[in-house]
């Protein structure tokens, strides 16, 4: 009798304990997504692959040709007699280009000097207080950084510690700074000219700085400006005095 109650008990307690660990398991399965956590990654891997396209489909190459696409090309014309001719990407960075070719048109760059110019890294403008602190009166640009290497001619938008705080100020490479990527917004590359910024006066600020005479977009044709012509220096003679006294 009490071996056949033992064996009623012992098959009890099998048929009961894989169901209990049945039951544990099941509560240790996380729960299915709700509808709004489905939709919410189904979003983010849209945005995902579409960025993705976005970077796939990005030019690497800045196109030299002057006669293509003009309305996004940016000359300057320098102090010095040279024009600086700018490829801008709006591919890259399509707010930064906006900013650029908006000022430009409102003449904000005429008159600007390249007030800080690092001989091997950069020279740098936009700024027409020229103490490098100055901007407009725009709202600050949100960051737009790219794959995009700071190579020599590259064009960059300056900031301020803050990632979001570019509004007018931009420099050009001279030399390549890969430090720069992905911390600064390349937006464009000088495309013919770049002896003229090779030759931009040294100095932070420099003693003579080169000035930013006209900036245009090439769309609207405005005229290369030059520098006005100095003055002749007139050498005072003893026969020129005599001539003016006898006059």
């Amino acid at each position: 009798m009490i071996t056949r109650l033992l064996a009623a008990a012992l098959a009890f307690t099998m048929t009961i304990a894989p169901a209990a660990a049945f039951a544990q398991q099941r509560q240790e399965e996380p729960a299915p997504p709700t509808v709004n956590e489905q939709e919410s990654a189904e979003a983010a891997i849209e945005a995902a692959i579409a960025g993705g396209a976005q970077q796939a489909q990005m030019r690497l190459a800045a196109d030299p040709d002057l006669t293509k696409d003009v309305d996004n090309i940016l000359y300057l014309d320098l102090s010095t007699g040279k024009r600086v001719a700018i490829r801008l990407m709006p591919d890259w960075a399509p707010h930064h280009v906006e900013r650029i070719k908006t000022l430009t048109r409102q003449g904000f760059y005429d008159g600007v000097i390249f007030h800080r110019v690092i001989d091997g890294f950069m020279a740098q403008t936009g700024d027409p207080t020229g103490t490098g602190r100055g901007g407009s009166e725009l709202p600050d640009i949100e960051a737009e950084f790219n794959r995009l290497p700071h190579v020599r001619g590259t064009v960059s938008m300056a900031r301020a510690a803050d990632e979001n705080s570019a509004n007018s100020q931009f420099f050009i490479v001279f030399y390549p700074r890969f430090s720069l990527d992905r911390t600064y917004t390349n937006f464009g590359r000088v495309i013919a000219g770049m002896d003229a910024v090779d030759a931009i006066e040294r100095g932070e600020p420099p003693a003579n700085p080169t000035t930013i005479l006209q900036a245009s977009i090439a769309a609207d044709n405005k005229p290369q400006k030059l520098p006005e012509p100095e003055a002749p220096v007139q050498t005072i003679t003893a026969e020129s005095l005599s001539n003016s006294i006898s006059e």
